[in-house]
């Protein structure tokens, strides 16, 4: 075992004049270098560690004359320690929450709402809330986790209390600057007064059928929560037949199935302290009516029947709007509806069969309908079968006796020689009048170069190929028993000039 400490004082001995060469340069090295500087640090280490495993410290002492033995550890090359990565920066909080109020507030609790904060910083966590009472100054946290809404209730606050209250944003970086409420808040009920929202359809009548049901969903507002009463023509409601059902914002008023008995006037009142709103609604449950009181068959004539009848004494709670009148015959017994939606209370029935007899019934209408039973009348009405005799009208005949006059005189005419020519005229008269052809007053009768004819009054001369002594002066007359009359015209025969060859030329 001696044999190993003597190597060991020769390796110090050839270590100690290495050792003054880095010697020097470490002086020289600046401080403004950081890794000569760490290094410096890290030297000490490894000289307090070399004599620990070599061996006893007796074996050690000769070697005084070294300056250290940490000479050793300096002589190894040394390896400089890797850089530190650059550090993040420091987080940094949020800006203060925005717009902080107040959103509601009741007998346990006050609702508050906010803004998110303007600067977010390093990124935003949640919101805490706190609160104190008014003269102290310790503070309440109102949530022991952190909320990400903008929005918090407070609850189990004690009524009459006037709480500060503020919210503070927090993040990696901590807590923000808090921002609070202006002004203390009490711990109450806001009171807002009563008033009911009556629906338009309500505002007059509600009008239902009996059987129907009803189901009035009335609206109102008002805080605290009000107290709701209904009462039904002053009186308080059956709850065996009508059925309320209350919200924070509406009443109902349910029946299952109406009666007439639910017809009547309904308040309803909603109070709130001291304040209070009522709003009245009419409900009426109509029916069909009942028939009319009586009828009776009052005259009967010719093919008329006259009846009267009374008003029933049900009218289905509304008013009547009219009546229905049926006939019936003995041999059919079947009903005719003879008016219809008829106002009157009496009414004349035409256009009856002659020889029959009749009974008739009224029926009464409402808005519901037609009354399920009728009214009939206790007595029939028989039309009589008489003998009828027809007398025509007696016209006084019209006399169309009239004198002769000629409605289109003769014309004075000129004709050619040789050459067909027809005078004409037009007359009338009742009896037929006779009518004569005249040449310069001489009758011409059945001359064969004159054709006469009267057809329906128009009277025509035919005169065929004249000559130049058929001229003349030409009568009509027309003569019936009442009268004549007479029509002339002057015919002027021409003769047709041949021209000379000499002319011509």
């Amino acid at each position: 075992m001696p044999a190993k400490p003597a190597p060991i004082k020769k390796s110090a001995k050839k270590a100690a004049p290495k050792e003054e060469k880095p010697a020097e340069p470490v002086p020289e090295a600046s401080p403004a270098e950081a890794p000569p500087a760490e290094a410096a640090v890290a030297e000490p280490a490894p000289a307090a560690e070399a004599p620990a495993p070599e061996g006893p410290a007796e074996e050690a002492a000769p070697s005084t004359d070294a300056p250290a033995e940490a000479a050793p550890a300096e002589a190894a090359p040394v390896e400089e320690p890797p850089k530190a990565p650059t550090p993040p920066p420091p987080a940094v909080p949020t800006s203060a929450p925005q717009n902080l109020s107040v959103d509601n507030v009741n007998e346990t609790s006050v609702t508050l709402k906010w803004r998110s904060p303007e600067n977010i910083g390093s990124g935003l966590d949640g919101y805490t809330m706190e609160y104190c009472k008014e003269g102290s100054s310790e503070w309440v946290l109102a949530n022991k986790e952190l909320i990400t809404s903008n929005r918090f209730v407070i609850s189990g606050l004690t009524a009459g209390d006037l709480l500060n209250i503020r919210v503070v944003a927090v993040n990696a970086g901590g807590r923000s600057e808090p921002v609070a409420l202006a002004q203390p808040v009490t711990v109450r009920e806001i009171m807002d007064r009563p008033k009911i929202h009556l629906p338009r359809a309500l505002r007059s009548r509600c009008i239902k059928h009996v059987g129907e049901q009803i189901n009035l969903v009335i609206p109102f507002i008002g805080k605290p929560k009000p107290v709701i009463s209904w009462t039904k023509d002053g009186q308080p409601l059956d709850t065996k037949k009508v059925n309320i059902r209350n919200s924070d914002k509406d009443s109902i008023l349910f029946i299952r199935k109406s009666e007439r008995e639910d017809s009547g006037s309904y308040e309803m009142t909603v109070k709130v302290d001291s304040f209070e709103d009522k709003a009245n609604l009419i409900i009426q449950i109509v029916d069909l009516p009942g028939p009319p009181a009586s009828v009776k068959l009052v005259d009967s004539w010719g093919f008329n029947a006259a009846l009267e009848w009374t008003a029933p004494k049900d009218n289905g709670n509304t008013e009547i709007t009219g009546y229905t009148i049926q006939k019936a015959d003995k041999k059919t017994e079947e009903w005719f509806t003879v008016l219809e939606h008829f106002h009157r209370l009496n009414a004349t029935v035409s256009d009856l069969v002659m020889g029959n007899t009749f009974t008739f019934r009224v029926f009464a209408e409402n808005k519901v309908g037609r009354s399920e039973t009728a009214a009939v009348t206790k007595d029939a009405a028989h039309i009589q079968k008489t003998g009828i005799v027809y007398k025509p009208l007696e016209y006084k005949e019209h006399d169309f006796s009239e004198a002769p006059k000629f409605t289109a005189p003769l014309s004075d005419r000129a004709a050619t020689v040789g050459y067909t020519t027809k005078l004409l005229c037009a007359v009338r008269g009742s009896p037929k009048p006779k009518i004569e052809w005249f040449k310069n007053q001489m009758l011409i009768g059945d001359d064969p170069r004159y054709r006469q004819n009267n057809n329906q009054g128009v009277c025509s001369l035919e005169i065929r190929k004249p000559s130049s002594f058929d001229g003349g002066i030409y009568t009509c007359r027309a003569k019936n028993a009442l009268g004549e009359a007479t029509v002339a015209c002057k015919l002027e025969v021409k003769q047709v000039i041949i021209p000379d060859e000499k002319d011509r030329k």
